[in-house]
């Protein structure tokens, strides 16, 4: 069920990267899987931003059409599906960090997380660790 690809309007990687990850709900979406565990709707819904539903589908639904997550049917419960990074997303780790990173340097609000970044950097390194072995090749995921 993947949608057809958009038509770009360049063949610039940043603003390619953009149309893919760029926008605020798909990196939480993935940061919600990478960095917090979530699997599933309902987990993402309880994300501190609240995902309006609506935009929640759209995104999951955009992300998996890009091949940056993946969904199926939860063995324990049937009427549930699970989220998964791919490869491809998995590869958005270093990007995550960067933005926490930079985030961490500059949000000077009380209530910045700041403890964040520690734990951003340790799945990171995790992710880099387990897709180190692998050889992946340009298009591949």
């Amino acid at each position: 069920m993947k949608e057809k690809n958009k038509k770009r309007l360049s063949g610039c990687p940043l603003a390619f990267g953009l149309d893919v990850f760029g926008d605020r709900w798909s990196l939480l979406v993935v940061r919600e899987i990478m960095i917090k565990g979530k699997q599933t709707y309902s987990e993402f819904l309880e994300a501190e931003e609240g995902f309006a539903t609506n935009i929640l589908i759209d995104r999951l639904k955009h992300l998996e059409a890009e091949d940056i997550v993946t969904k199926s049917r939860d063995p324990k419960n049937r009427r549930r599906f699970l989220y998964a990074l791919t490869n491809k997303g998995l590869r958005l780790a270093p990007i995550i960090l960067e933005i926490v990173r930079w985030g961490s340097l500059y949000d000077e609000r009380p209530e910045a997380m700041q403890g964040s970044l520690a734990l951003v950097e340790k799945t990171s390194k995790e992710i880099s660790g387990e897709l180190a072995g692998s050889d992946i090749k340009r298009g591949e995921y």
